[in-house]
């Protein structure tokens, strides 16, 4: 008969080395209170008994249950530094008359092949021992991590779900539904997956059950759990948490406020990689101050930084001095960052008319010579020369974005200006709702077919749209009844201040400079990438010159490959693998739209900027706020797209959800219902091409790809910055 000590009730099943890891943990943590299913632990000692069919009958007769799970408890499983997951076979649903079979079948998956290849390079004992538990009949189950397996984040507790039995969940049959639960006294629930499984307050439940647990086990924990039909929430594993990232933290790297939705940080969506952000960056950085030198006679730098990859810049530390000593800086500055929301006729006339037409005749044409001469000689230059037209380009570019930044910044503060106008003198033609983007939408020229060399991204890491499409598609037909649109707006308008002349002439002299530095941005916007498909056709060169396969030039630094150039030795091979792990990592994060705080006597201009465009919020549901780029409502079916792979997949009447957008997303605009992005401000291109395109927008909203999912109904309101969902 086999020995009582063969098999062990759960409740006294805490020695690891005769019960092993799943069942010890579990045994502990029921005596702790925890609601664990009851069971019995088998250990190979009772395989060999004649007695052990008999055993494991009436073992199975004292449990409440006619169906079981039988599982592996193995000694090195649920280790903290090997977790042996999926590694060892279970068996759901099992009757009393099929235990004694399915308990040797465990066993004997333990001498498989892949839990021998494992255990080679594992430290611990092989021993085994198999866990017998009532099945729970789950409506729902899942595992719940209390860090955040991508980022490392132990502030964040991340839950998966499934409708019934969680195995589909653990062996990746199924996705399941993925709720965040922020720590503190008042949980942010966050609910992704096309399919509802969990209520908010049961994804709070499962989330408190899974901190208990790390609480008790004094580490980050990986837990298995079930609900079943009656609401009672069960625990069914609970594990060490294996290959855990370190934690981020999120310091202001200097004094002030550090923004990453700011200048750059418009058209970086993501981490960036370590070409860029030793190379290309720093090199537009600093041709934007040789624009800034070469028109006003000044350079003042804007202080930026990579944070946890991510791009991150602050306002410049002025120095009086150095304006003072520069009258004519000091002017134009004046005009171009304060008098344009005031007066924009006036800073046209002044300063920006002049700056226009420096880049329209001297510096855009000097680009294109610049970016059409490499383009002539790099697929036959050597290295050292390659590197030199990568620098050239690069400061041309540089100097394209100053004027970008100045003149066609300019474009989103005047627009300032004749919002005021509106509300205070045609709210009845113009209301709040609608905006004053119906007078800027539809603009001859302010929405033409992509370019080849827009880009999706700054970083050159990614392909441009040339690359990705043998023709880049059009901008779509929207734009034709969006010019009707605008000249029936402006005709009212007209129409309300006819016997008002001096308003009247007011107005059209807003609405003229507005439509005209629309017009402009985009046409800078349009050309800022002109050099991408040539600096990156000559960094592939460089990589392929110096051994490197693919797409890995790009996790080296400047430095690295110019020793390398140079003939230096190179670092170890594995420093880009490392890398490349390492900025997978980062791009996932959740990275904060600020770091820092504004300076007491400047405050934040972006916000104060959104606070005035800022409609009143309303609505019921779970409310995202950012900020309102693009006046109007519409409700529609979300599509969280990553990348240009993806494109395919948007259909019409879609709401776009993107970490950001750049020229070669603009197709997207004329078959979406609104825009909504995590980062941008007013004057981002999300925010100009939805006016343009005349449907509502929200930037700025810090982290909508993570709370929002593909399949989601969602109403976005333009006006109050406001990103309603159902609850569930």
């Amino acid at each position: 008969m086999t020995s009582p000590a063969a098999l062990i009730d759960l409740r006294h099943a805490t020695d690891r080395r005769r019960a092993g890891g799943k069942a010890a943990v579990l045994a502990e943590l029921g005596a702790a209170g925890f609601a664990v299913p009851p069971g019995f632990v088998v250990t190979a000692a009772a395989l060999d008994d004649p007695g052990f069919d008999a055993a494991v009958g009436r073992a199975a007769r004292r449990l409440p249950a006619g169906r079981f799970a039988v599982r592996s408890s193995a000694q090195s499983e649920d280790l903290p530094g090997a977790s042996y997951a999926g590694l060892y076979e279970t068996f759901l649903d099992v009757p009393a008359d099929g235990l004694a079979a399915a308990i040797r079948r465990c066993f004997a998956a333990a001498g498989g092949d892949r839990v021998r290849a494992y255990q080679d390079h594992r430290p611990g004992s092989a021993g085994m021992a198999v866990l017998v538990q009532t099945m729970v009949d789950a409506v729902s189950a899942g595992v719940a991590f209390t860090a955040d397996p991508v980022t490392g984040d132990r502030q964040r507790t991340v839950v998966t779900a499934v409708a019934g039995l969680g195995e589909r969940l653990v062996s990746g049959d199924a996705d399941g539904e993925l709720w965040t639960v922020a720590a503190g006294a008042a949980p942010s629930l966050t609910r992704s997956g096309a399919d509802a499984v969990l209520a908010g307050e049961q994804a709070a439940a499962v989330a408190s059950l899974a901190r208990r647990v790390e609480d008790r086990c004094r580490r980050p924990q990986d837990v298995e759990w079930a609900i079943d039909r009656a609401g009672e929430l069960w625990l069914l594993q609970a594990r060490p948490m294996t290959a855990l990232p370190d934690p981020v933290t999120w310091a202001p790297p200097g004094p002030g406020l550090w923004m990453r939705n700011f200048r750059l940080g418009e058209w970086l969506p993501e981490a960036v990689t370590p070409l860029f952000a030793t190379w290309l960056l720093p090199a537009l950085e600093d041709g934007y101050l040789d624009g800034m030198s070469d028109s006003i006679g000044v350079r003042v730098p804007f202080r930026y930084a990579i944070v946890n990859g991510w791009y991150y810049n602050a306002t410049p530390l002025l120095n009086p001095r150095l304006l003072g000593s520069a009258l004519g800086a000091a002017r134009i500055l004046y005009h171009a960052l304060f008098n344009v929301s005031r007066d924009p006729a006036g800073a046209d006339r002044a300063v920006l008319a002049g700056l226009h037409r420096a880049w329209r005749d001297e510096q855009a044409p000097r680009y294109r010579r610049c970016v059409t001469a490499a383009a002539a000689e790099a697929a036959t230059a050597r290295p050292e020369r390659l590197m030199h037209l990568i620098d050239a380009m690069a400061r041309e570019a540089g100097i394209a974005l100053w004027y970008l930044a100045i003149v066609g910044g300019s474009a989103w503060k005047m627009e300032g200006c004749l919002t005021r106008f509106t509300r205070r003198h045609l709210a009845q033609v113009i209301p709040r709702d609608g905006g004053v983007h119906t007078l800027l939408s539809g603009l001859p020229g302010a929405v033409a077919d992509v370019p080849g060399h827009a880009v999706y991204t700054l970083d050159w890491y990614h392909p441009t749209a040339g690359e990705l499409h043998d023709t880049p598609p059009g901008a779509g037909p929207r734009t034709t009844s969006l010019a009707a649109r605008r000249e029936d707006a402006e005709r009212r308008c007209t129409e309300a201040l006819a016997g008002r002349p001096r308003l009247l002439a007011e107005f059209q002299r807003l609405l003229r400079v507005n439509q005209r530095y629309a017009v402009i941005r985009e046409a800078q916007a349009r050309e800022l990438t002109l050099a991408w498909p040539v600096l990156r056709a000559g960094v592939l060169r460089l990589g392929e010159h110096l051994g490197h396969s693919a797409d890995d030039i790009f996790f080296r630094t400047r430095d690295e490959v110019r020793d390398a150039v140079a003939g230096a030795p190179g670092s170890p091979a594995d420093v880009v693998t490392k890398r490349r792990a390492r900025w997978q990592r980062q791009r996932r994060l959740v990275a904060p739209l600020t770091l820092g705080r504004p300076p007491r006597l400047v405050g934040d201009v972006i916000e104060r900027a959104v606070t005035q465009a800022r409609g009143p919020i309303t609505g019921t549901g779970d409310v995202l706020v950012g900020h309102p780029a693009s006046a109007g409502r519409a409700t529609g079916v979300v599509r969280v797209l990553d990348d240009a792979a993806q494109f395919a997949s948007f259909a019409d009447g879609e709401v776009l959800v993107a970490k950001a957008t750049a020229p070669a997303w603009t197709p997207l605009f004329g078959r979406a219902a609104a825009v909504v992005t995590d980062t941008g401000t007013l004057a981002a291109h999300a925010s100009l091409i939805a006016r343009e395109y005349g449907i509502p927008a929200v930037v700025g909203t810090g982290d909508a790809t993570h709370r929002l999912h593909t399949g989601q109904v969602v109403t976005v309101d333009g006006s109050a910055g406001t990103v309603t969902t159902r609850r569930t």
